[in-house]
């Protein structure tokens, strides 16, 4: 084989890989995976919509969930850092 054959075969691998890879990178991170004769997979399914959706509320609640939990945190934060005293005291007069 001559010097231009084993670079054209080169360059076949290269981009071969290369679609491989991104191919599984997008698959793994949950990216529609693009059909090579009309775009997108997903481009006109309506279940598609539907999970849009369904991630979306899932999310909201997700993102308040993690903001109670940011304020117990605090809370929990407070108590082990203040002195005994005041937290004997406060706990007095929560009663």
């Amino acid at each position: 084989m001559s010097g231009g054959q084993v670079f054209v075969i080169a360059i076949v691998a290269i981009s071969t890989m290369g679609w491989v890879v991104t191919t599984w990178v997008r698959a793994r991170h949950g990216y529609p995976l693009e059909n090579e004769w009309s775009g997108t997979a997903s481009k006109d399914d309506p279940s598609a919509e539907r999970k849009i959706a369904l991630l979306s509320s899932e999310n909201e609640a997700l993102v308040g969930k993690l903001s109670r939990l940011e304020e117990r945190l605090a809370v929990l934060e407070r108590i082990a850092t203040d002195p005994a005293e005041r937290v004997a005291r406060d706990i007095d007069a929560l009663r």
